[in-house]
């Protein structure tokens, strides 16, 4: 089992900067990928960014990148987000996901919010 932790969502003005973090705990030696997804109101859950455990090699949804980085601290089993430049559109409940299986996602936070004034 992995248990993971966000935190860092909080009001923001547009244009602003937030780094969001979570922390796993659990048999995290078997963590293979983590990831930050965020789903709007009313909308689906979209992918942010990921990045591989053991080699620090990411991956971006679409339009994430360029304002988005993902990065993670080994040694703390955390992983962040930082957001600069946003938007209201990245108005959201962000999400932390720990695949361990490395098909799917199979461990997630509770999630975050992240609110973009305008």
């Amino acid at each position: 089992q992995v248990q993971l932790v966000e935190s860092g969502g909080e009001l923001v003005q547009a244009g602003g900067s937030l780094r969001l973090s979570c922390t796993a705990s659990g048999r995290t030696s078997s963590i293979y990928l983590m990831g930050w997804f965020r789903q709007a109101p009313g909308k689906e859950r979209k992918f942010v960014a990921s990045i591989r455990w053991s080699n620090g090699l990411t991956y971006y949804g679409d339009s994430m990148k360029g304002r988005f980085t993902i990065s993670r601290d080994n040694a703390k089993n955390t992983v962040y987000l930082q957001m600069n430049s946003l938007k209201p559109e990245d108005t959201a409940v962000y999400y932390c996901a720990a695949s361990v299986s490395q098909t799917e996602y199979d461990y997630w936070g509770q999630g975050t919010q992240v609110t973009v004034s305008s």
